[in-house]
Parts: C-alpha cells; structure tokens; sequence
C-alpha cells in the first residue's frame, strides 16, 4: 500500500489531487497515514465553521467526511473515530445542502437516501471491503443527475458500522432489510470491489432486483493466493483468521451467475490484478443478461478510467429501471 497507488481512488471520491499529494508528500511512513489524513479532514472542519454560507460550509464537510473516510485506510489507532468522523461530517452536509434526505437504518444496515420523494426509480450503492457510505460522491452524483432516489449505505463490516459487526457472504439478506425499509417495490445496485461480489450474490438471491452493475467486484476468491495486505483487512473486517477463511470460500459466484435473470453490467479494468481474486469476465459470460464492459487501462475501482464507464453505466442502469 502506497499513497501513489491510492491517488486515483482518492481523487474517485472527491479529494483535490493537489491537496493529496501535499498531505500524502509529508508521511514519513504509513504509521502517519491516519493522523495526517485525519488532521486534513479538521481542516476542513474548521473552513465549515469559518464559511459565510451554508454552500460552502456543506462542501467543506463533504470533503471532511472523504478525508476522515480515507483516514480508515491505513494504519490508524483512531479508526473507529475516524468512521464516526466521516459518517457526522456527511450528515452535517446534508443537513444543509439536502434537508430532505433522509437517514434510514436496519439492523444490519445505514445509509442516506438522496433524491426526489417521487422518483420513478431508487439505485442502492454498495460498498466493498474497505470502504463506505462517504467514498462514491461521482457515483452517487451521476446517478442523482438521472432523476433517481439514491441509497447510500454501510452494510456489515462497512463504514460506521466497522467497530460492531463483521463482513457476511450472504449480503442479499441485509439488501432485502434495505428494500423493505426503502418501501420500494423493486431496486437497481451498484457495487464497489467486494460490493461487486454483494450486488451480484443479491442479484440472484433476491426477487427485488430489477437491475445491476458491478464495478471491479470479485467474482471468486482464493484465500491462500490473496496478498497479505488483503488477508489481513479480511481477517480485521470478519472477526478473525477462521472466519475470513471462510467468508472468502463463499465468495465464489460459480453457481449463483446464472440465476441472475435481471440486467447485468459488469465493469472491469486491466490494470486490476490482485493475486487470488478473479475479475467479473464469468459473471458477465454466465448471467443470461449479462453484460461485460472491460477497459485494458482501468485500475481497481476504475479511478483513472471514469469518463470511459461512469456516465455509460448511470446511462444504462437508468434506462433499466425505467
């Protein structure tokens, strides 16, 4: 993990590129990663509390609620913190800019829900291993540009919701608790990295689904082929070194492809290749409606490649659902 490799997700979730690579320039080593990027985000804090309208405080606590999400990423005592950090800044931007979203939670869930009350159609974003709620701004946006009611939600394991509960494989439960509280007859999902993986589990588990698209999800998992970095980060997020074992041996979409019967995006880039994880080419082959979108320049997350998927997958997913 370097903070050059993380310079396009970061730049994905609406952090100035200028303003991460100064805060980034003057790490002498990971162990800094959570302090500095903390710090960056009080900054931020403090430019909403000296802001003279409201616009401009909301967008400072935008940007201080991605700040402390990314402080979440690496060595950080404050973890926890930092979550917390970034789940009230975002509330406190909403509270300005979009009185009328609303915080809906579940057991097993909690999120934002943006957008028109009248929407003809409500997308639900998914997170993955490591992220959250306050990451996918561009995703989240393009979406709301489209005229859709827009879910953004910690699942378990995820965002706020790190510190009490642990990752599970079987995530179409939890996305059934986010339909019946939504009220909504029928969805469309959006996953990230390992979201991917929940959007598609879902997918083919859950009636509800009316379409899906999954960007650099995984579509199996090989515990003992997956780096350490990435063995560690499971192990954190599910509770211990057996149960992240078995999470990852359930994360394998061999069978659950084809019986996905909605429409099915699947993005990948070229650039993603992570030992022990298998890219969305057999879910997109395999699922009768499937659709494979692959960028040979794309990285993990798709950061430095958006112009060539975002706007095409919003595109899409809206005429799905509509």
């Amino acid at each position: 993990m370097t903070a050059a490799a993380y310079l396009s997700r970061a730049t994905g979730a609406g952090l100035d590129p200028h303003e991460y690579q100064r805060v980034t320039a003057g790490l002498a080593g990971l162990d800094q990663w959570g302090q500095a990027f903390m710090s960056a985000a009080r900054g931020h804090l403090a430019r909403a509390a000296q802001a003279r309208t409201a616009i401009s405080a909301a967008g400072h606590l935008q940007v201080a609620a991605r700040w402390f999400h990314f402080a979440t990423l690496g060595p950080n005592p404050e973890r926890a913190l930092a979550a917390t950090e970034a789940d009230t800044a975002m509330g406190r931007a909403l509270d300005l800019l979009e009185p009328e979203a609303r915080r809906i939670e579940g057991p097993s869930f909690t999120g934002w829900l943006r957008g028109p009350a009248d929407a003809a159609a409500t997308a639900v974003v998914v997170p993955g291993l490591d992220s959250g709620k306050e990451e996918f701004h561009d995703v989240i946006n393009a979406l709301l540009l489209r005229g859709m009611a827009v879910f953004a939600m910690d699942g378990p394991g995820q965002g706020v919701l790190t510190a009490t509960t642990t990752v599970r494989a079987d995530y179409h439960q939890v996305i059934g608790q986010v339909i019946d509280a939504l009220g909504a007859e029928s969805v469309g999902l959006v996953g990230l990295s390992l979201g991917g993986y929940y959007v598609a589990e879902s997918a083919a588990r859950e009636p509800r689904v009316a379409a899906a698209v999954t960007v650099s999800g995984p579509f199996r998992l090989d515990w003992d082929a997956l780096p350490p970095p990435v063995r560690d980060l499971l192990t954190e997020r599910a509770g211990g070194e057996e149960a992240a074992r078995r999470f990852a041996g359930q994360v394998d979409l061999s069978g659950l492809a084809p019986q996905i019967t909605c429409p099915l995006l699947v993005v990948d880039g070229g650039q993603d290749v992570i030992p022990g994880v298998t890219n969305g080419e057999p879910l997109a082959r395999l699922a009768s409606r499937g659709r494979y979108l692959h960028l040979p320049h794309g990285d993990h997350l798709l950061g430095n490649a958006r112009p060539d998927w975002l706007a095409a997958a919003a595109d899409w997913l809206s005429a799905e659902l509509s």
